[in-house]
């Protein structure tokens, strides 16, 4: 039934050659009475338009996943399946406008679909048990026991896929990112469970920080604590988009719970912490002037 749902996608093997193919060629204007010339001149104040890759879950099984992102108002670029075999699917042309990322703003961009590619995965997020915890408010955020394992060939697919993206569209590290990440108020997706330590070190993937910087960071701290401000300033350097209030609101430990979920995901309590805190230093540390573009 999926194959007929998704006829008319274009299903992808897992060699980078066959997933670089369906990348639509520039399209030139073309008119009726005059030549347009695209080899005499050629300005050097470009960039690529694509300057993230955004990365979810959605929350379903895949025939639902399918007809979600095939025939409602909410697409991605590619879907990666759960079944056991070597297609990824292209839903969206790389050169069109997938509607996946929403509001929210990552890196000082704030409308994503337009600079992004997105990437779904499916997974069930959180294990039915404890999906209603915090619409009950028995808890804040959800730990890392509640979420989902994601399939070990959906992490190799994962990672090919966004190794030839990155590569072809020449991504920060920085800007390789989850949902969570870039709508923290709205969404946890792709969740603890997601392996981003594990991309950045078997395939290069993604940013992670140094444990040697890290270490070295929380060695050296003083008996005077950063401000909230300061606090919120790193946050704001590396990316994130986050509020100018001196407290720990609900927004701002959205932000706090979003970082935890990509850096720190084996502890995640949306509460800033020592270690919390010198991971994001070390990462602005290692990163810093990694996104300078227009």
């Amino acid at each position: 039934m999926a194959k007929n749902i998704i006829s008319t996608a274009l299903a992808c093997g897992l060699t980078l050659s066959l997933i670089g193919c369906v990348t639509t060629a520039p399209h030139v204007a073309t008119t009726k009475n005059y030549i347009v010339d695209s080899d005499t001149y050629q300005a050097t104040g470009k960039s690529e338009r694509i300057k993230f890759i955004v990365l979810h879950y959605t929350v379903s099984d895949n025939e639902r996943s399918i007809k979600t992102l095939t025939t409602g108002n909410v697409s991605a670029h590619y879907l990666i399946l759960s079944n056991d075999d070597n297609k990824i699917y292209n839903l969206v042309p790389e050169s069109e406008r997938a509607w996946h990322a929403g509001d929210g703003g990552f890196s000082g961009r704030t409308i994503l679909n337009d600079t992004s590619i997105g990437i779904e995965i499916v997974n069930n997020g959180i294990k039915p048990d404890y999906r209603d915890a915090l619409k009950n408010g028995e808890l804040d955020y959800h730990p890392y026991d509640h979420y989902v394992e994601f399939d070990e060939l959906q992490i190799k697919k994962v990672a090919e896929l966004v190794q030839d993206i990155a590569t072809r569209y020449d991504i920060s590290p920085k800007n390789i990112i989850g949902h969570s990440d870039m709508a923290p108020s709205r969404k946890i997706d792709p969740g603890a469970k997601f392996p981003w330590e594990r991309l950045y070190k078997e395939y290069g993937i993604g940013a992670w920080y140094d444990e040697a910087d890290k270490q070295e960071i929380m060695s050296r701290r003083t008996l005077v604590a950063p401000s909230v401000q300061e606090i919120k300033q790193e946050f704001r350097k590396y990316g994130y988009q986050i509020n100018n209030s001196d407290e720990w609101d609900k927004p701002s430990r959205d932000v706090i719970y979003a970082f935890q979920l990509h850096f720190r995901p084996q502890q995640p309590t949306g509460n800033i912490d020592a270690e919390t805190y010198a991971i994001l230093q070390a990462l602005n540390q290692k990163y810093a002037g990694r996104d300078d573009f227009y």
